[in-house]
Formats: C-alpha cells, sequence, structure tokens
C-alpha cells in the first residue's frame, strides 16, 4: 500500500510540473484578446467603407481596411486626434446621427462605444492609443 500512495504522489508531481506553462508570447497574446485590430499607421483605402449610410464620418481619420467576415462589418483606421478627443467627438456625432448609445467606456489608453444606428445594426467603435496625437479606430458593425 506504501509503493501505491508513493507512486501516485509522484505520479501527481510530475502533472503538476508538466502543465500550465505559458509562454511569455502565449501571455501577451491572450492579455491583448478581444480588443480588436490596432491600426496606427497605413495608406487610405478607396470605395465604400460598408458603414451604414448615416454613420457618422469625422475628419482626420484614414480608413485603411474594410472586411465583411461573416454577418460582421470590420473597419480599421487611424486618426490624427488623441483618444480623449476623438472619443468626446464620436459621442457627440452619435447622439446628432441619431444613434442610441448602449453603452460607451473611456479609461487611460482605450475606450469602446456601443451602438445602435437607425437602421438597427448594431456595432461598436473601439479606439486605442497609439501615442498623444495619434489613435486607432476599430469600427465592427451588424445585423441588430
Amino acid at each position: 500500500m506504501r509503493h501505491a500512495f508513493l507512486l501516485l504522489t509522484l505520479f501527481a508531481a510530475l502533472l503538476a510540473g508538466c502543465g500550465g506553462g505559458e509562454s511569455e508570447a502565449e501571455r501577451e497574446a491572450e492579455e491583448g484578446s478581444g480588443r480588436g485590430t490596432v491600426t496606427c499607421e497605413g495608406s487610405a483605402m478607396s470605395g465604400d467603407l460598408g458603414l451604414p449610410s448615416d454613420f457618422p464620418e469625422l475628419e482626420d481619420i484614414t480608413f485603411v481596411s474594410s472586411e465583411q467576415n461573416g454577418p460582421t462589418r470590420a473597419v480599421d483606421g487611424y486618426a490624427d486626434d488623441g483618444l480623449g478627443g476623438l472619443y468626446q467627438e464620436y459621442r457627440e456625432a452619435f447622439d446628432e446621427a441619431g444613434y442610441e448609445i448602449l453603452f460607451d467606456e473611456q479609461e487611460e489608453d482605450d475606450a469602446e462605444i456601443s451602438y445602435r444606428a437607425t437602421d438597427q445594426t448594431e456595432g461598436i467603435v473601439a479606439l486605442r492609443s497609439c501615442d498623444e496625437d495619434k489613435t486607432s479606430v476599430h469600427i465592427t458593425n451588424r445585423p441588430g
């Protein structure tokens, strides 16, 4: 019986030592998950963004990509404006356009505004600070 206990203890110790070790790259990827794409540079895209026709168009935003993933449209770009100013501009523009703000949050380096458009689609504008004078803009829009 003593040998079985020692063998079981040794087996449990081996299992504890083998698993759970995440690499630094895995931890960094996990920390950034859910944040959306961060775009701080790039060339302006041409063509339609695929957002609702009355989606607010703010000045000084360069959109670099727009793609459809299933029912969701994802648009990425950057603005030559600080995070706080851009966040406030989107809040005001959504109010003026008659959009319903479902939730919003601003922190030191990022902000989100969840909206329902007048065409009943919904989405999120995710803003991430690139530096003091540049902000990443990630917009998603999908049927409500």
